[in-house]
């Protein structure tokens, strides 16, 4: 019996680990074949197998859905993907990853680390990068006598209404200049946070805690956006989100598009009818600059999983240089990319790269915290009643500001000093 028992143990300590894996990017349909050869390459390194537990696709229900999940002992996950946006609304249910991961976080971008860290903690590791491009229709460009794609907004509107013009002249009387995202979601706020900090207009809430959105540098970039709506953008364009003006752009009845630097994943390049037609350039910028918004997600470790040392271990498969790499190559956007953040690519490019055009700016999830999603909510609110005509932009800064100071206690003032730029 003894004998019996003996080997009964070691068998179960020589079973293999199963991790769940909680993680959106993980089951896209586009992504899922690559996906498995990861998971079959990590399984035959360490023996340690994988599950993914299902997510759904809007980011509030995914939100709601970690935050139940993590506080659940019977089906808490053991590495989560989490939005660059959620560490502070997490940070109580994800271990500190710095003593794991010492060297890869000291060879990141420290604005994507800094973005991921509450307090003395990074809560995870920056994954996937996502930063807000313009992509445009390098045939029209060059058909119009345009030899570069816009850098400022100015720019932007005038070749986007004279390539409007010339389309629909053609026949074509649902062609748009410029589409983009203005319903009424976190998607906005990473519209509107770009048009504003190009002008100077600051963060919303700024890094030392300032509520900065009221101010006329803001109102300026709002009022603007709100002109595009029924002269180069659609009507409807207040009610897009990622797919819908996906969609008008694959349909190829836009000029420019506002999109995230993984839009190629957002299509079978097979299939797109525009594939080769398309570039993809910084967002254009104002009086103080190019700024493109900072998304994407980060690898975390359930404070409760029972597998730390084999999370950390498959955390750092992912996120190894090779793998990254690998999705480079399979992108197909690097070639037409111009004038792009540096983050972009690798240190060793972007630091003799001449192609770099935007910063990146990061919505202030960091400096709110916990506080981030009402914070949201309340920012996007606001530029959603300018765009439809509901509140005038004076009208609505100053109330984003009154319920920031409500659901935060910080106080107001300006955002930091404009400089002009030439770029």
């Amino acid at each position: 019996m003894l004998s019996v028992a003996l080997a009964a143990c070691h068998k179960a300590a020589q079973s293999p680990v199963t991790l769940t894996v909680l993680d959106p990017e993980w089951l896209r349909p586009d992504e899922m074949a690559r996906r498995e050869q990861d998971v079959e390459q990590f399984t035959r390194e360490t023996g340690v197998r994988l599950k993914y537990a299902p997510t759904p696709e809007s980011s509030i229900s995914q939100l709601q859905l970690w935050r139940q999940l993590l506080q659940s002992r019977d089906s808490s996950p053991d590495v989560v993907g989490i939005d660059v946006i959620w560490p502070g609304m997490l940070k109580d249910q994800l271990i500190d990853l710095k003593p794991y991961f010492q060297s890869e976080l000291a060879a990141m971008d420290p604005k994507l680390v800094a973005n991921f860290t509450v307090g003395d903690n990074v809560v995870a590791v920056p994954y996937h990068t996502l930063v807000g491009v313009l992509a445009y229709r390098k045939d029209l460009l060059h058909e119009y006598g345009f030899k570069k794609p816009p850098a400022t907004w100015d720019e932007l509107e005038s070749m986007a209404l004279r390539i409007q013009n010339g389309e629909r002249a053609k026949g074509k009387s649902d062609f748009w200049g410029f589409v983009w995202q203005g319903a009424d979601y976190e998607g906005l706020t990473c519209d509107a946070l770009e048009w504003q900090a190009s002008q100077g207009g600051g963060s919303i809430i700024e890094s030392d805690k300032t509520i900065s959105v009221n101010n006329q540098l803001v109102v300026g970039a709002w009022e603007r956006a709100r002109r595009w709506v029924g002269w180069i953008s659609p009507p409807s364009v207040v009610a897009f989100r990622e797919l819908d003006s996906n969609d008008i752009w694959e349909l190829g009845r836009a000029a420019f598009f506002r999109t995230w630097l993984w839009h190629y994943r957002l299509r079978n390049p097979r299939e797109s009818r525009i594939e080769l037609l398309t570039g993809y350039t910084s967002v254009p910028g104002g009086r103080a600059g190019r700024f493109g918004a900072l998304g994407g997600t980060g690898l975390s470790i359930n404070r409760s999983s029972p597998h730390r040392q084999e999370a950390v271990a498959f955390i750092r498969f992912l996120i190894h240089y090779d793998q990254q790499l690998a999705v480079a190559r399979d992108s197909r956007w690097l070639p037409e990319l111009t004038e792009a953040p540096a983050v972009l690519y690798p240190r060793s490019q972007a630091s003799t790269d001449s192609r770099r055009g935007a910063v990146l700016t990061a919505r202030p999830s960091a400096v709110a915290g916990d506080k981030y999603e009402e914070v949201g909510k309340a920012y996007f609110a606001g530029v959603h009643s300018v765009l439809t005509g509901e509140k005038t932009a004076q009208s609505a800064a100053a109330d984003v500001e009154r319920q920031l100071v409500q659901i935060t206690g910080f106080r107001t003032g300006p955002p930091p000093r404009a400089q002009d730029s030439s770029r």
